[in-house]
């Protein structure tokens, strides 16, 4: 009951011409196996679900479809180009997903995160290669959530491009880090919400835990993309309850507004009209 009364309160997603009450995205790669998998995706409360669209990655050993595991009435598929070191991979692969999920009728079938890698050890963007792609797809129709550096220069450049969203990364992806430059992240918000505050951001990669979950929704971002964090877990469904909580607690944290900081202390209680003791009296 809590949890619903918290999510009804909250103030949705929007992403182009979609709207969702939960800010969480999850991935669904790297579970042991596919039951787990849908038990922590039921758990984490997420609408969007985003899957790896390369044959590699959407089909498992026994030659079965990831999606065929997935409640395409439920989720909304946000197909990803992970994996991808170039434009025209990417883009190739984008449109890959959008055949598979028109197939299927799924209504993320015109839209696409994007990843253009710069190379396989760090897995961080190609800005070049990105801002490419970015461009050809949003020509041929596509929503694009995009994978960023915290580079708020990148970030600029790739907004420009008409990308939907921009989704810098908190640290590389699957690191568990966290945050590493929140003071980045905050100067991504600020310029790319210059004029439409509205503007979604999603920080993407990095998160090890609840707590850089709640941290980036503190910051203001508009959300938080994850998938190493739960799926590696130990204990992956109640990894994905935790995040349920943080996102929320996050949000409502930022909203809130905390309390400037001060160099020395405030008393809770006013001291005016305190009970004096004198000692022999």
């Amino acid at each position: 009951m809590t949890q619903t009364l918290a999510q009804s309160n909250a103030k949705p997603l929007v992403i182009g011409s979609r709207t969702f009450q939960s800010r969480l995205i999850v991935g669904t790669g790297k579970y042991a196996t596919m039951d787990l998998m849908k038990e922590a995706l039921d758990a984490s409360g997420t609408e969007v679900v985003t899957v790896a669209v390369r044959r590699e990655r959407l089909f498992n050993e026994e030659g079965k479809s990831l999606l065929e595991f997935l409640d395409l009435d439920r989720y909304t598929v946000l197909p990803n180009t992970a994996g991808c070191f170039t434009a025209e991979d990417a883009v190739r692969v984008a449109r890959l997903g959008r055949e598979l999920l028109e197939q299927l009728g799924n209504p993320g079938a015109s839209w696409v995160k994007l990843e253009v890698l710069g190379d396989k050890k760090t897995l961080l963007p190609d800005p070049v290669g990105t801002l490419e792609a970015v461009r050809e797809l949003v020509a041929d129709g596509f929503d694009v959530m995009c994978y960023s550096s915290d580079d708020p220069i990148s970030a600029m450049r790739i907004k420009d491009a008409g990308a939907a969203s921009v989704m810098p990364a908190g640290s590389p992806i699957g690191s568990g880090q966290g945050i590493l430059n929140p003071n980045n992240i905050v100067l991504c918000l600020e310029l790319l919400k210059q004029g439409d505050p509205s503007y979604p951001v999603i920080v993407d990669a990095g998160v090890g835990q609840a707590s850089d979950v709640a941290r980036a929704m503190e910051l203001g971002a508009d959300g938080v993309l994850l998938n190493t964090a739960i799926a590696h877990a130990k204990d992956p469904t109640m990894m994905a309850h935790a995040m349920r909580h943080a996102i929320i607690a996050g949000q409502q944290s930022y909203q809130a507004g905390r309390i400037d900081k001060k160099l020395y202390a405030t008393a809770s209680s006013p001291m005016e009209g305190a009970i004096s003791y004198i000692p022999g009296e």
